[in-house]
């Protein structure tokens, strides 16, 4: 039996294949492109749905489907008609618009009843805000919408005719009630929107249908192909790294750099939200998770091989680097901060440079940069009563034994690295295992897919010299801020 995982992103989407034994089949991958404007940054979803029927008909060709689960990025939705045309572009979480309207449903209902019941700070980023404004500045295209979807619930509504999507991307609406795990009359009500435009709210990893007739006629393909609801591209990796208790969590190294703890108790204090943590539903009822972000670690690496050494090979550059801490501070502010600063307006900062200091020095310490403000992120969420005590390594940073041990001496915690190179579709398609009936659980669905590559263990004497260079480290922000702001 063949299992394909679905993971929609921003950029491309690629469908992995596995058997039923956890065995690495076929991945499919297409890219497409964003339109970013001073005031509209926007994707084409007919574009997104191209490309998904066309990663479909290659792995379908390649290897047959059984069954097909869906994981997207959150936050952008589509608004179609009762023939369901697609009405106008999808904003993306940086698209500007929504402020005003976030800001009129604030007034309207309070920021920390919306923040309590939606586990969210009110953001313009958010689906909700940006609704408003279609509504109140494109009323010709709010009275044609039929059906608003996120970017999951669309693609499984072409795929299958019903529309479902599961809680965790419910929650990047900002209109979800996270604890009752279902839409939020209250605030919808207040955002005056019709709720029925809305998807069913479902929990993740369910049977949605069959690929409809139409579809598998368009495809060329079989139409006995099952059709399964994953979750948020975030969620998913967590799933895929096999990360299921609370003390787990998740190191994700793309582009950005996203640590996503689990727990089994909604933070009550109001400064995590104000931080810019939001708090999801996990896939076991009753947990959740938190997404802390940097908006640069992987790019960072890219960033310097692109520039400095692009004739070297990352495995070269791993080679290049010295056992011992580089004594340079990199607060990593490339593309602004992120989580607790929430501050776009910051810069990069380097600080320690002396003559002595080789081109190897600076690529590590760009890695030591990066892991101080995921250790910065790991400090706020303890004091929110976050634990987590050993994390699962994911993406493109995972392959460098380097950047592991760095990781490993700052957080001083180990750091298991996993075989599966994309852990989203990976994770997905474990779902997917369970919801067609392979396996009884995830656990089960763990033992087959979820293989550990190393632990990299916390060195005692590094873990002494990096306290002592994070401290330092903690002090850069509020330091430089003012200087940077002055440049601006």
């Amino acid at each position: 039996m063949i299992i394909t995982g679905l993971d929609v992103g921003t950029s491309g989407c690629k469908l992995t294949a596995y058997d039923d034994k956890g065995n690495y089949v076929y991945n499919s991958y297409r890219e497409y492109e964003v339109k970013r404007m001073n005031s509209e940054h926007e994707i084409d979803a007919e574009v997104i749905f191209e490309a998904v029927c066309e990663v479909i008909k290659d792995v379908y060709s390649k290897c047959g489907i059984s069954a097909i689960g869906v994981t997207t990025f959150g936050e952008t939705f589509v608004a179609i008609d009762k023939d369901d045309n697609v009405l106008l572009p999808s904003m993306l979480y940086t698209d500007p618009r929504g402020s005003d309207e976030c800001i009129e449903l604030c007034n309207a209902l309070g920021e920390d009843r919306i923040t309590r019941i939606s586990g969210v700070k009110p953001h313009q980023m958010y689906s909700l805000p940006k609704i408003m404004w279609i509504k109140k500045n494109r009323p010709d295209v709010y009275e044609k919408i039929n059906r608003i979807l996120l970017i999951q619930d669309y693609i499984i509504y072409k795929l299958t005719g019903n529309a479902v999507i599961d809680y965790s991307l419910a929650a990047r609406t900002m209109a979800l009630d996270i604890r009752k795990k279902c839409w939020s009359d209250e605030i919808i009500e207040a955002a005056g929107i019709d709720k029925k435009l809305l998807s069913e709210a479902v929990p993740t990893f369910n049977v949605v249908g069959k690929l409809t007739k139409n579809i598998a006629s368009k495809l060329g393909i079989d139409s006995d192909i099952t059709i399964v609801n994953g979750a948020h591209d975030q969620v998913a990796a967590a799933v895929g790294a096999g990360v299921f208790s609370p003390g787990q969590a998740v190191d994700g190294t793309g582009t950005v750099e996203c640590v996503t703890p689990i727990f089994d108790k909604i933070p009550e204090n109001p400064k995590l939200y104000d931080e810019g943590y939001s708090v999801v539903p996990y896939v076991f009822d009753g947990t959740y998770v938190c997404y802390a972000l940097s908006f640069t670690g992987g790019a960072v690496i890219k960033w310097f091989k692109d520039n400095f050494t692009v004739d070297k090979t990352y495995g070269e550059l791993d080679a290049d680097v010295s056992d011992d801490a580089t004594g340079i501070l990199v607060m990593p502010h490339f593309a602004g901060a992120a989580n607790p600063y929430m501050d776009n307006g910051s810069r990069a900062s380097f600080i320690g440079f002396t003559l002595e200091h080789k081109s190897g020095d600076v690529y590590k310490a760009l890695m030591e940069g990066v892991t101080y403000e995921m250790m910065v992120n790991i400090e706020h969420l303890e004091g929110f009563g976050i634990h987590p005590e050993k994390l699962y390594a994911t993406g493109g940073g995972a392959s460098s034994a380097v950047w592991l041990q760095v990781k490993a001496d700052i957080l001083n915690r180990p750091i298991i690295s996993i075989e599966a190179k994309e852990a989203g579709t990976c994770g997905t398609c474990m779902m997917v295992g369970v919801a067609v009936g392979v396996y009884k659980d995830l656990y089960e669905a763990k033992k087959y897919f979820v293989k550990e590559k190393g632990v990299y263990y916390p060195e005692a004497d590094k873990v002494e010299t990096y306290r002592k260079y994070f401290q330092a480290y903690k002090k850069i922000y509020d330091a430089v801020r003012p200087i940077i702001k002055e440049l601006q």
